[in-house]
């Protein structure tokens, strides 16, 4: 089996167990055993094409999926506005988006171009690479930015789980990753913290309320279509007791996602499909079921927060 890729979270509360043996793990503070496995299964980049809603929803409202989060500034953000008003109980978060990295299917800020020049390429779009932003943006525009592509998804009507990262770009220096917290704080929103080669995260003692997930897991660029759910099985049969997020990217694989992604084989239309088949095949379902992992969303981490964070009254800043 091909190399495959694990992303480990900054997993506070267990680092509070080990430290206080009375403290309760994540899994009792929801009610469950503290042996339990939670699993997260979440599908990014919803709004970013007709293709992915429709493989999205479809995932969300068969219970394939648990949660997803939204690419605001995508023009097919629309479709999920209305999704979501026929489907209040949804698992949405915002996944958001400082650059766009597709090199034929661009998109840019929820911002007035005028005032966040800082996140802009020559060509008035978002940049194609993480690294364009971690050089060139500003952080009072990133911080309008986020506010305004979380508060557009609101105003919208949308009820809202947590915030993540699109590519990881916010956890890739110190004014970022402060940055991004210091929003999640403001709107009382549990955060995905992701560890990978090229993210910034602080060492050290971290504060409890970020503590919900131990890693994140999605499968390495290279694994054949025949090898495909043995990947994903083969990620999640030696984890031992903790709280889990599995990242797929579901899509149809059809002549829009084809044009989206044309030049991008990893996580491109034939990508997507796969993760669409494997999340619904009953081989997956019989699996989870073998395993005896426990399906969540969002939503119940959050009840896991203390209550000063769910009211948004945290302090703000990282490592406070």
């Amino acid at each position: 089996m091909r190399k495959i890729l694990l992303f480990t979270f900054l997993l506070l509360s267990f680092t509070a167990v080990a430290q206080n043996p009375k403290a309760k793990t994540v899994q009792e503070r929801l009610g469950y055993p503290a042996k339990s496995r939670l699993l997260i299964i979440h599908a990014d980049d919803l709004g970013m094409s007709h293709s992915v809603n429709r493989a999205t929803f479809d995932g969300l409202e068969k219970g394939y999926i648990t949660s997803s989060s939204i690419l605001v500034p995508c023009p097919w953000f629309p479709e999920v506005v209305e999704w979501a008003k026929k489907h209040p109980e949804a698992d949405l978060g915002i996944h958001m988006a400082l650059n766009s990295e597709w090199t034929a299917f661009r998109w840019a800020t929820i911002s007035p171009r005028d005032k966040v020049t800082s996140l802009l390429d020559s060509s008035g779009y978002l940049p194609i690479v993480e690294t364009t932003v971690v050089q060139q943006a500003k952080m009072p525009e990133v911080e309008m930015e986020l506010h305004a592509q979380i508060d557009k998804a609101k105003a919208a009507g949308i009820h809202l789980s947590h915030l993540d990262s699109h590519m990881v770009t916010l956890l890739r220096s110190q004014p970022l990753f402060e940055t991004y917290t210091k929003v999640g704080r403001s709107y009382g929103l549990p955060l995905l913290l992701e560890r990978q080669p090229g993210s910034y995260l602080p060492q050290g003692q971290q504060p409890a309320e970020w503590a919900l997930v131990d890693r994140v897991l999605g499968i390495d660029v290279g694994v054949a279509p025949k090898d495909w759910l043995q990947a994903y099985e083969n990620l999640l049969k030696p984890l031992g007791p903790g709280v889990y997020e599995m990242i797929v990217h579901t899509a149809i694989d059809d002549d829009e996602m084809r044009g989206a992604t044309f030049d991008h084989p990893a996580w491109g239309a034939a990508w997507r499909q796969l993760d669409y088949d494997m999340v619904r095949s009953p081989e997956w379902q019989k699996f989870l079921k073998d395993e005896g992992f426990i399906l969540v969303s969002w939503k119940d981490l959050a009840k896991a927060l203390p209550a000063n964070y769910q009211n948004g009254t945290a302090a703000t800043g990282a490592g406070q």
